[in-house]
This record gives structure tokens, C-alpha cells and sequence, in this order.
């Protein structure tokens, strides 16, 4: 029986989804002997069978679950002399199962790669969420958001931007279903709202720390 997304095209096209990590051999104590494909609807859930060996030795045998939505790219816009951010809101289903009071969360913009290039991707998701065209990009670092599940790497960048770098409204592209706000916030205010819990994204928090301790307003 032929399976979408194994040995048949799946509504995206893909095949061979239950091949990736097979030929891992970049850790001798790691040795992967089974992938099953659970789920591929936009994104892919997999469940991974390896040995691992142990620090004290001993070979045991493990599965893992992962979620596989690709890698992608998140930036923070600043202006120095008005000492100000531009960041988007948006209704986060996800957020808003888990507590949030109303789904609506503030973030820095980002997207997924979509076989860019990183700074491609970032420079193409601000010029659609915040509507900048912005110029030089500083690349910040890469991180693995939720090790623990899901295979994303997520690379930060941040750049500086004027009113005047602004070519559109933003907030997205509406083909896409995309509804986002555009938000010009003092940073002084944006690091209040973390620590309030205002902003809660992880990716929006590292960006806004970054910029206090390393970045544009380190004092």
C-alpha cells in the first residue's frame, strides 16, 4: 500500500519523509534503527527508534518523538535615537490553549526559511510583517528553541531601521491568512513588558536581552 509522504508525493509533494536521520553516523554512541512517520500534514511528526550509548558504557535502546517544522529566522528592528522597537502581534492558537488570556502574542518578526537563505528569509518576513526594507543586518546567533521535541533552529538577527525605511503597513500577507499588528514600542517599555509577562515569546525576550546587555542600548 502506497503511503503519502513515504513513497508517494504528500499534499506538499514531499516523499522519503521517513528517511531523514537514517544515515546519522555523526556520533559513534548514537545509532538510529527505525524511523516511522506519524503525521506529515503541513509539518512532520516522526518517532525515531536508536541505541545510544550510555556515559557509563552500557547500549540502551530509545525512542523520541519529533516535530519537524523546518529551520527559521526572527529579527529585532531598533532606532537608537528614539530609542524604540518594532515588533508585531498576533493570534497564536497555540499560546492560547495553553493559558495565555488572549492568544494575542507580541513578538519580533520571523518566519521560516522555505529553502532561503537565512538572512533572506528574515529580510523577506520583515518587509511583509513590519513593512521595512531594511538595509545592513547584524546576525546575532542561532538557537534550538525546544530541544527536548522539535527539530527547529532558529537564527536571530537584528538591524537598525528609521520611519523613513518604512515602504508599506506590513502586517503580512493576506493570501496566507496572515492578520499582524505592527507595534513601535520604547525599549523601555518592551523590557517592562517581560518582565510583567506582557511579552512572553522566547524568541522576542532573547532578542530584547541581547540588544540591553550586548546590543544597540547596552550602557
Amino acid at each position: 500500500m502506497s503511503i503519502p509522504g513515504i513513497d508517494v508525493p504528500d499534499h506538499r509533494g514531499r516523499t522519503g519523509l521517513d528517511q531523514v536521520g537514517r544515515d546519522l553516523d555523526r556520533n559513534p554512541d548514537v545509532v538510529v534503527t527505525d524511523v516511522e512517520l506519524l503525521a506529515s500534514g503541513w509539518h512532520v511528526l516522526r518517532k525515531t527508534t536508536f541505541d545510544r550509548r550510555r556515559s557509563d558504557g552500557e547500549w540502551v535502546s530509545e525512542q523520541r518523538e519529533t516535530y519537524d517544522r523546518g529551520n527559521g529566522a526572527t529579527m529585532l528592528l531598533y532606532d537608537v535615537e528614539r530609542r524604540t522597537v518594532l515588533l508585531t502581534r498576533q493570534f497564536r492558537y497555540p499560546v492560547y490553549v495553553n493559558g495565555h488570556p488572549d492568544g494575542l502574542l507580541i513578538e519580533a518578526a520571523a518566519g521560516l526559511l522555505d529553502d532561503d537563505a537565512p538572512e533572506d528569509a528574515v529580510r523577506r518576513e520583515v518587509e511583509e510583517e513590519l513593512g521595512v526594507a531594511v538595509g545592513e543586518v547584524q546576525h546575532v546567533f542561532d538557537v534550538f528553541m525546544s530541544p527536548g521535541s522539535v527539530t527547529e533552529r532558529l537564527h536571530f538577527y537584528a538591524a537598525p531601521y528609521r520611519p523613513a525605511d518604512r515602504t508599506g503597513a506590513g502586517g503580512g500577507l493576506a493570501e496566507e491568512g496572515e492578520d499582524i499588528e505592527v507595534l513601535e514600542l520604547p525599549f523601555d517599555e518592551a523590557l517592562d513588558m517581560v518582565d510583567d509577562g506582557r511579552i512572553a515569546d522566547a524568541k522576542t525576550i532573547l532578542l530584547l536581552q541581547w540588544a540591553a546587555l550586548r546590543g544597540p542600548f547596552r550602557t
